[in-house]
């Protein structure tokens, strides 16, 4: 099997994958209880439950009450389209609403869940992009610097150091890091500002002024979502690029009369990449990794703090729409992923 032919498999396979679990999360969403229907019944039964609750007790009529609100209910399924076969509405939510983008939000429904989720996708596209480049940035090149001084005191101190950020949950790291910097604890820094992605004035500023402004409030969040995937980075790349130096090759290399910085920079580093490279997909899904937890910390207005409204406030377009974009994103990822994967090592057949 050429390279293409197994690129054009994995293309094919999206389709069935992204059916299937956009499929087995559309049929959760429709036996779920505290559905809108449920909620819109709450609501009307709570703002009419005194004039009920005496009109019952006037004319003893249990069982009207009971068939209408059954009626009402029925009513606003069929409104909803969930008196529907399953299988038919999600072939509407599929093809006819675009995988629910033109689907209108339960909560806001002036606004599809398309134009919701646009306004906030730059927003967590930023911060992912940003977090992504500076991990690889800083990550490799510490990486290969612990591998070049394995056992020194350099080693020893930045392993302290990676690991402690790593064994800190992300959500208690951006609540430290509020405290200590952020004026919320009385006596202590107030540097960086707490919440939000710029200033309520900034519209009024120049472009210098407001980039820098929303550079002072990414710099905590940023470092949360490099917390999560840091030390593991820094790890992984130290010790694959450990694994080249004791290889053969180089020792090769060496008995040729290659130079240390020959056999590690021509040699031993592009196949220490290689377990690196796999990660590489993950650029396309870096603006929802983790965003949940810290944008909910630092009220930040992206993806994360969409979906988690969306899924607390049962708003089921917006949160499907979320959902088929990110899938559509991981399996994109994962075929990028295996493409950096054969550009790095060109050993790799399909046979």
């Amino acid at each position: 099997m050429s390279r293409i032919d197994y690129f054009l498999r994995r293309l094919l396979l999206v389709i069935p994958t992204f059916i299937g679990i956009t499929l087995l999360c559309f049929a959760i969403t429709q036996f779920v209880p505290g559905g809108p229907v449920d909620q819109l019944m709450m609501r009307m039964h709570g703002m009419g439950a005194g004039g009920e609750s005496s009109a019952a007790s006037t004319t003893g009529d249990t069982n009207a009450s009971q068939e209408a609100m059954a009626q009402e209910r029925e009513a606003f399924r069929k409104h909803f389209g969930f008196d529907q076969p399953i299988l038919k509405q999600y072939w509407r939510w599929l093809w006819t609403e675009r995988c629910g983008m033109l689907t209108r939000s339960y909560k806001f429904s002036n606004k599809n869940a398309w134009e919701m989720i646009s306004q906030r996708f730059p927003v967590s596209l930023i911060f992912g992009l940003t977090s992504f480049l500076l991990t690889y940035l800083v990550c490799v090149p510490l990486g290969v610097a612990k591998a070049l001084k394995h056992g020194s005191p350099f080693d020893m101190a930045s392993s302290v150091l990676v690991f402690t950020g790593y064994a800190i949950p992300v959500f208690a790291l951006g609540m430290l890091l509020k405290m200590l910097f952020c004026g919320t604890v009385e006596g202590l820094w107030d540097i960086f500002p707490a919440t939000g992605f710029h200033s309520p004035e900034a519209e009024n500023w120049g472009f210098l002024q407001r980039l820098w402004d929303a550079i002072w409030h990414m710099l905590l969040p940023i470092v949360c979502y490099m917390a999560g995937s840091f030390a593991m980075l820094t790890l992984l790349m130290k010790n694959s690029l450990l694994e080249q130096i004791n290889s053969d090759y180089v020792r090769t290399v060496y008995a040729k009369g290659g130079s240390s910085a020959r056999a590690l920079w021509c040699h031993a580093l592009r196949n220490a990449l290689i377990p690196i490279a796999t990660g590489f997909g993950s650029i396309l899904t870096v603006m929802f990794a983790g965003s949940v937890i810290i944008e909910r910390v630092f009220e930040i207005p992206g993806m994360g703090n969409l979906s988690m409204e969306a899924i607390v406030g049962r708003d089921y377009p917006v949160f499907m729409g979320i959902l088929a974009l990110t899938s559509l994103l991981g399996l994109a990822g994962d075929i990028l992923s295996d493409f950096c994967y054969v550009l790095i090592d060109p050993r790799i057949h399909f046979n």
